[in-house]
């Protein structure tokens, strides 16, 4: 798979997330912050932190570790796939 085809499925499941219940796509700008941040981390609990950071820092409300885990290993399943396949 292609990087756009990668980034268009992790942006889906970004945009279908509602961690914090304020509605889906209300996180648009938290879900760039996090693609990049994918593509940047390959470890999931340094991932997890760094999405609950991310959203902690525009809401001021923190996720659950926990959901920022279960997330980012979503995230880098997909990531790491794609790179199986080249």
């Amino acid at each position: 798979m292609d990087m756009q085809g990668v980034n268009l499925q992790l942006m889906d499941l970004l945009e279908n997330w509602d961690p914090l219940g304020h509605g889906i796509g209300a996180y648009e700008t938290e879900a760039v912050d996090v693609l990049q941040a994918v593509h940047q981390i390959d470890d999931s609990l340094r991932l997890s932190k760094t999405i609950q950071s991310i959203y902690e820092f525009s809401f001021e409300e923190n996720i659950p570790l926990s959901a920022c885990k279960e997330m980012a290993d979503k995230l880098l399943l997909i990531k790491n796939n794609s790179s199986c396949e080249l």
